[in-house]
């Protein structure tokens, strides 16, 4: 199938975060964030890496948005940085704003559509020291930065994702410890969870009581989940971890309230819930943005407490896996496209991330990289089936333009479609940037 296939009002982009590829961490009078403090800990970061230069992109944009119209993308996906924006004094800095119009108005200039996500990870560090996402001063704090974005970038910007994958910075940064600010246990976890689902509400309410003709959203992080065998003990099991994984977020948003009754524990955030704030975790999205990258398997564990559910990972299932350990598995995202448009308020879904890391090899200024053309190949086809079935997917955006900083994994996995040398800051277009070019302009068919 070909690019037209897809419709001619389908979206079709690509994806970034700030942190991962800005760089220029105290330029401009940028202020420290969360992941400025947590990559000076030792231990944290793979070989001790840092985004200190990243990808440079807060100097080189105008190379790597040419770059972008080269391959014929339309759509470029990134997200502002809080620290660039607000000072200390929660006052506006004047440079961070100017920094996000040359982006916005260079991808303007370019023909390419900016879609702008305000939140992605990197929440002020003196934020943090007051209690971060843990604390829920941090619902007014987010909310005014979300009327700062909309003030100085909704007269240009179209479409807008609130969030970032809030299960993933709640669950690696709240729980599980292992990002940024690297809190662990319950006991941080559930009212972080519960002040991220309020945000996530109250920054959408914000930007469409600000900005009534934009088009809001957010995004979500998914797997399709199954058991590793039939019994009973497992089947539960797969439906707590797709309760945790992929219902935590969506069904506050759509008025659900928490899955308790598939997760008990829960039940626990009673204590951070106060009168009204069901009403407020609610918000009637534009659209919601599905990331997937893989399946999990499931399976009725002891050695989990309270959940008694655990993952069996990809390297003891013998099957084709990513650099990152994930189970090249497509028909994840179709499962998970029919499973939330199946929800009766979604209304429009946008694939806002997909993408794989591989081996890479720079070798006479090319990069084969053979798989991750297949692996695109044969998630976009899932996509269009899902769409063919009445999924009301409208768009997909490849994770990601080039190589970057892929935060506690450091540099070693490349997600781009464009190889980064990360000491001289080179950039090489890889086989899988040429390809997603040729489909775009249509000469190039999903097999």
């Amino acid at each position: 199938m070909s690019r037209s296939d897809f419709g001619d009002d389908f979206k079709w982009g690509v994806s970034t975060a700030a942190f991962q590829i800005e760089g220029a961490h105290s330029l401009d009078d940028k202020i420290p964030s969360i992941w400025d403090e947590f990559t000076h800990r030792k231990g944290k970061i793979h070989k001790g890496h840092h985004a200190r230069m990243a990808c440079d992109f807060y100097n080189l944009y105008p190379q790597d948005l040419d770059t972008v119209k080269s391959l014929s993308i339309p759509n470029f996906r990134f997200s502002l940085s809080w620290t660039r924006i607000i000072n200390h004094d929660h006052s506006v800095n004047e440079k961070g704003i100017a920094f996000y119009n040359r982006i916005i108005d260079g991808c303007i200039a370019r023909g390419i559509e900016p879609w702008v996500t305000i939140y992605h990870w990197d929440i002020p560090h003196f934020l943090e020291e007051k209690g971060g996402w843990i604390n829920r001063d941090i619902v007014s704090w987010f909310g005014e930065y979300v009327e700062v974005c909309a003030k100085y970038f909704g007269d240009r910007i179209k479409h807008w994702m609130v969030m970032n994958e809030p299960m993933v910075f709640t669950g690696a940064g709240y729980f599980l410890g292992i990002h940024a600010p690297g809190k662990k246990g319950l006991s941080s976890f559930i009212p972080a969870m519960h002040h991220a689902t309020l945000c996530q509400a109250e920054g959408g309410r914000r930007l469409k009581f600000l900005l009534p003709q934009a088009e809001v959203g957010t995004t979500f992080s998914c797997s399709y989940v199954e058991p590793i065998n039939d019994s009973p003990a497992n089947q539960r099991a797969a439906v707590k971890i797709d309760a945790l994984l992929n219902r935590l977020y969506l069904e506050p948003a759509l008025g659900l309230g928490y899955p308790v009754k598939d997760i008990s524990l829960l039940s626990r955030v009673e204590k951070y819930m106060k009168a009204g704030d069901e009403q407020k975790m609610a918000f009637d999205f534009d659209f919601i943005g599905v990331q997937n990258y893989t399946r999990e398997i499931a399976k009725r564990s002891w050695m989990v407490p309270i959940l008694f559910a655990n993952l069996v990972g990809a390297h003891k299932r013998n099957v084709e896996t990513t650099l990152m350990n994930w189970e090249v598995y497509p028909a994840s995202i179709y499962e998970m496209l029919k499973k939330y448009g199946a929800y009766e308020k979604v209304k429009k879904i946008y694939v806002t991330e997909n993408g794989a890391a591989f081996e890479d090899t720079l070798l006479n200024g090319r990069v084969e990289d053979k798989r991750r053309v297949q692996y695109l190949n044969d998630y976009m086809a899932q996509v269009y089936k899902a769409k063919q079935e009445g999924v009301p997917v409208e768009g997909y955006f490849v994770w990601t333009l080039q190589d970057n900083f892929e935060w506690a994994e450091g540099y070693r996995p490349r997600f781009g479609l464009i190889y980064t040398d990360f000491e001289t800051q080179e950039r090489v277009i890889k086989d899988s940037g040429y390809w997603y070019r040729d489909f775009l302009n249509g000469e190039k068919l999903l097999k």
